[in-house]
């Protein structure tokens, strides 16, 4: 059998890869299969912005709600059950879309996993406990002196990469970002059309503004304090990500209401810029604008006729 086909549509947040991912598979008789670190976890709806059944339309969602907060996913994990699915799928002749915006896990589905050093647990615990005692900015801000590059590419918050981004650069003498780009020529077992939907900064910004804004008039603040009720510590990774940690932090009275609401619109921005310098760096994905579904869609129609799906 050929390398698989498989169309990825990649980009910054907010700026509609569900709905294009759903157009084309109802178009076309296809599956979707997420990308999104979040959207796998149960419970965690609003905050993701997890397509609802209404937004689906009947279209079959995989890697969405499958597991609970306080279980273990990553790359690894993603890559392992995205596989499966896709030689599933591959063996029904179904047209199969990538959808999401977490760089890494598609990364790793297309090239694998990449080799770093074996963790070092003295190494690791240095960074933990200076973690721990100073705070997550500290850290993070001392990865940005020794490796701006890194950083640029992770999340303030997301201690556990912050660390691992130290540790590798402290074993190897390399930037993760370094290992990362030789990584990118990987032999890749799927042949891939990547779209990414390209808006000027200032539009994409407006469209968070009004995200942050329906997701707090939809209840966020309530879905936060479900999650909380059923046990699940703050401490958890995914209630440090986006718009939970702020809505945490307003039921901890660490800020005022309003304050947690523009800090949500705030680092969803920064968090935008990330994955734009993560996807712009991608020489494959072909960018279009809002003007061009029509273009997209015969893109698409001829990728798969030219792999015998149509």
């Amino acid at each position: 059998m050929g390398k698989l086909p498989l169309v990825i549509i990649n980009s910054p947040t907010a700026t509609g890869k569900t709905e294009l991912a759903v157009n084309l598979a109802l178009e076309f008789g296809g599956e979707i299969i997420s990308a999104d670190s979040l959207q796998v976890y149960r419970y965690l709806d609003i905050g993701t912005a997890k397509p609802t059944l209404e937004e689906r339309r009947g279209i079959q969602h995989h890697l969405i709600d499958v597991v609970n907060p306080d279980e273990e996913f990553n790359a690894s994990i993603f890559t392992q059950q995205a596989r499966a699915l896709i030689s599933g799928l591959a063996r029904a002749r179904k047209p199969i879309l990538i959808a999401g915006g977490t760089g890494l896990y598609i990364r790793a589905l297309l090239h694998g996993m990449i080799h770093t050093p074996a963790v070092d647990e003295k190494i690791r615990n240095y960074y933990r406990q200076m973690r721990d005692s100073h705070g997550k900015k500290y850290i993070y801000d001392l990865l940005r002196e020794r490796d701006k590059d890194a950083a640029d590419q992770i999340n303030p918050n997301d201690s556990v990469r912050v660390i691992r981004a130290l540790e590798v650069l402290e074993q190897t003498g390399e930037s993760i970002t370094v290992k990362q780009k030789k990584h990118s020529f990987a032999d890749c077992p799927f042949k891939t059309y990547k779209i990414g939907l390209q808006l000027d900064r200032k539009e994409l910004k407006q469209r968070i503004i009004q995200r942050t804004e329906r997701m707090i008039s939809g209840g966020l603040l309530d879905e936060v304090k479900g999650l909380l009720a059923r046990g699940y510590s703050e401490n958890l990774k995914p209630l440090q990500s986006l718009g939970y940690k702020q809505m945490i932090g307003f039921l901890r009275n660490e800020y005022p209401w309003e304050s947690s609401v523009n800090l949500i619109k705030r680092d969803t921005w920064q968090y935008a810029k990330r994955q734009l310098t993560w996807f712009t760096a991608d020489k494959e994905i072909n960018w279009f604008g809002y003007d061009s579904m029509g273009v997209i869609r015969k893109n698409v129609e001829i990728f798969w006729k030219e792999n015998d799906l149509l």
